[in-house]
């Protein structure tokens, strides 16, 4: 027997008029829809390890370096295999 399309759930959410305009200024800066923006967010909020959900590996690492520039490439790569065991 086939199965049947799966059902989207439509939600209606009220939402402060300001904050709106904010989601949606943010979604149109992204190029994206403001229920995906929306969605992001609450991925990025719940996600407890959050670089399970990284689109972008290579920007995520260059990101992680700017941040500790003090440290050398030896260092990061210690630090990595540490985190690993």
């Amino acid at each position: 027997m086939p199965k049947g399309a799966l059902k989207k759930e439509k939600w209606t959410l009220s939402f402060d008029p300001k904050l709106k305009d904010a989601v949606v200024r943010e979604a149109k800066a992204k190029g994206i829809y403001p229920v995906n923006f929306l969605e992001e967010l609450v991925r990025e909020k719940i996600n407890p390890y959050g670089h399970t959900d990284v689109k972008d590996s290579v920007k995520y690492v260059r990101e992680l370096r700017k941040k500790s520039k003090d440290k050398t490439d030896e260092a990061f790569l210690e630090e990595i295999i540490k985190w690993k065991k």
